[in-house]
């Protein structure tokens, strides 16, 4: 289906929508249903009316330059006038074009953001805190809500693992494409002899569930209870608080100990729990929608390397759009982000474009 075709569909449906909500038998039920489903495709037709009228004018300003008729002052401002439709028309077309790209239903949500320790030991662990503290810089930056859920510090300060949860509008829009593996080639603190060495951390970025986007099954889980420690293995509490559930199904097991209180650690952990079972089953219909087209566009397995954190050459990579920064502490503190954001979400609309047409 072209694009010409796709927008007629859509303008007939809002007009089919329009003539059932006029209709007073409608039920409540429809009528609360239709009018979401109107009120989305109505920025759509707004645009497309916009583009109808600039072809209609531009039909017009056609006519009037090939008549004969036509005195040459006048035609000269009818071609000065097509022109610059002719110029606009692409821009005002590709807004249509965006707004008729299937929505990800999860992009309002909030996230549960989760940074782990790669290859590399204690530089790795370094840089895995260095990661955590740049998105909650950004978060900040976003006027976002920024709750640190968990982490596991070594002695230098690394963290073997952190995650977070993060509240505010569009967080999963703007963040979804930080997950995978970040690599970083930098002089450890920990070498004498100042070799650069490459170091790595993964980054899961996960909408957060709600219960009714994900059912568990309270049989389907396994609860162990046991007494907090800090690093060493000593004990930071004297009850038996920290909470371990097991997804029994999936395997998927979540730890959680930062909290005092059992009940409190309990629903921390089945927050990250439901968040990580419902990125599986997202991942499950992404796998089913791309197996027919991955030879083309790759596998877009989170294990790629996403992007590469150049110390001494102060240069951050990323791979998936070949797009490079040069300032390594505006990075860090979570600053350059937002270009890269930016161009791997104009990147995305580019391929679901290419998939539509």
């Amino acid at each position: 289906m072209n694009f010409d075709q796709r927008l007629k569909k859509i303008i007939s449906r809002h007009n089919e929508i329009n003539n059932q909500l006029i209709d007073p038998e409608i039920s409540s039920d429809d009528r609360v249903r239709l009018s979401k489903e109107y009120a989305e495709l109505s920025p759509i037709i707004e645009v497309a009316s916009a583009l109808e009228r600039m072809r209609g004018e531009m039909s017009d300003l056609s006519s009037i330059i090939v008549d004969s008729d036509t005195d040459q002052e006048f035609r000269e401002l009818a071609e000065t006038e097509f022109l610059q439709l002719k110029r606009d028309e692409p821009g005002l077309q590709q807004r249509v074009q965006s707004l008729l790209l299937p929505r990800d239903r999860d992009d309002e949500k909030n996230v549960i953001i989760e940074v782990r320790a790669g290859t590399g030991g204690e530089e790795a662990a370094l840089f895995a805190s260095d990661l955590f503290r740049m998105y909650q810089r950004y978060a900040e930056s976003h006027s976002w809500r920024f709750e640190v859920l968990h982490f596991s510090e070594t002695g230098l300060g690394g963290f073997k693992e952190a995650s977070a949860s993060i509240n505010g509008r569009g967080v999963f829009a703007r963040l979804k494409f930080e997950s995978g593996v970040h690599r970083v080639q930098r002089v450890p603190k920990t070498e004498a002899s100042g070799r650069v060495h490459t170091s790595a951390a993964t980054v899961a970025v996960l909408p957060e569930a709600e219960e009714v986007d994900i059912e568990i099954d309270d049989k389907d889980l396994r609860i162990d209870v046991f007494r907090a420690s800090g690093p060493g293995g000593q004990s930071v509490n004297t009850t038996d608080s920290a909470v371990r559930i097991t997804h029994i199904p999936t395997g998927v097991v979540v730890s959680q100990q930062d909290e005092k209180s059992q009940h409190k650690n309990k629903a921390k952990a089945m927050r990250i729990m439901r968040a990580r079972l419902y990125e599986q089953k997202r991942a499950a219909q992404a796998e089913e929608r791309a197996a027919t087209r991955r030879s083309q566009v790759g596998s877009g397995d989170r294990s790629e390397r996403v992007r590469t954190y150049n110390f001494p050459q102060g240069r951050i990579t990323d791979h998936r759009i070949n797009s490079s920064e040069f300032d390594m502490d505006k990075m860090l503190r979570g600053e350059l982000l937002d270009p890269f954001i930016d161009e791997l979400l104009a990147n995305d609309q580019a391929n679901k474009l290419a998939e539509l047409y």
